[in-house]
């Protein structure tokens, strides 16, 4: 690919590595703007080189992925879980009929992520509260998660945290290049545990279960617990839009939703979750420290939608608490 970023005249290519060994110590010595790395290098795969570099000299870092399946997904996934900012897919052939599109979406992807500023992992902070309510009514049905940049890892976190014995369906839209959902619902049901599946229209959300946007459909609920796919305009540039999620959610459910929204880029998500807010909902937003990209939660906070920071490691817990709070409260 390193051919055709030089021939856009967008980009500078400063290095091209062969191996993963290589790719580490180029960028420790050229501190390029941005890596575009394949996971599957010789030597050190991209796992073991998203790892090191995120630990001697962080820097933003794509993993591109030849083709959709999970089996070379779940690695793209994993270069994410160790700090890659995303998974994006590899440019086809020139030859290709999808040549010119795969590569104007990757020149904007390498683009905005290379004005990512990352550094070293930090320890979790604990929660901070923001105006929260003490006293809360009704019983947590519904939990929905929504986030873009950085965002797989976090879900993940927070799937596992939960257990198999949650008592509540999990929704999720995530931010992620065409091709990549199918692979990204196998890798957090490998990782978590819990069945993850893409969402189906009518099908009724089951406790325990967790349902993932499909690719060019809107995710939402109704009150009859069953999902709903729509095509509608996309909603602040996606489809799945997460603000469409939390706002079918606050609908359909009330005082009895549970929001969070994590790491991303934008503004997507902020006034979903101040409809669940405004419906007596419980709303959670990515601390900071934490988040790779603070521009979704930080939307959130400026409309005051967000009752509660928190980092990641805390988020697990916090909702199993309230799903017990809520419970006894009944």
């Amino acid at each position: 690919m390193a051919w055709a970023l030089a021939d856009s005249g967008e980009f500078e290519v400063v290095g091209c590595a062969v191996n993963g060994v290589e790719a580490v110590e180029m960028t420790a010595a050229l501190r390029p703007d941005i890596v575009l790395m394949d996971c599957h290098m010789p030597v050190l795969d991209g796992i073991g080189a998203t790892r090191e570099i995120m630990r001697r000299c962080p820097v933003p870092i794509l993993v591109a992925s030849a083709s959709f399946a999970p089996t070379d997904v779940h690695p793209g996934l994993e270069a994410v879980r160790e700090g890659a900012l995303a998974i994006v897919p590899k440019l086809p052939g020139v030859s290709s009929a999808n040549f010119d599109a795969v590569a104007r979406e990757l020149f904007l992807t390498l683009r905005l992520m290379s004005e990512v500023k990352v550094v070293r992992r930090l320890p979790p902070r604990a929660r901070r509260e923001v105006g929260a309510r003490t006293e809360v009514s009704g019983r947590i049905r519904i939990v929905a998660l929504g986030a873009s940049t950085g965002g797989p890892p976090v879900i993940l976190e927070i799937l596992r945290g939960l257990g198999s014995n949650f008592s509540a369906p999990v929704l999720v839209v995530q931010h992620m290049a065409n091709g990549f959902t199918r692979g990204f619902a196998s890798w957090l049901a490998r990782g978590s545990g819990l069945p993850v599946e893409i969402a189906s229209d009518a099908t009724l959300a089951l406790p325990g279960h967790v349902y993932v946007g499909p690719e060019g459909c809107h995710l939402g609920i109704n009150r009859q617990g069953r999902l709903t796919l729509s095509d509608d305009p996309p909603k602040n540039g996606f489809r799945p839009s997460v603000s469409h999620l939390f706002h079918a959610v606050a609908e359909a459910f009330g005082p009895c939703a549970l929001a969070v929204l994590l790491t991303g880029m934008g503004d997507d998500g902020a006034e979903g979750l101040a409809d669940v807010a405004r419906y007596g909902g419980i709303t959670v937003a990515q601390d900071r420290e934490t988040s790779v990209v603070f521009g979704m939660p930080a939307a959130a906070l400026k409309l005051g939608a967000a009752q509660r920071l928190l980092a990641p490691a805390d988020m697990a817990q916090f909702i199993q608490t309230q799903m017990a709070r809520k419970s006894l409260s009944t």
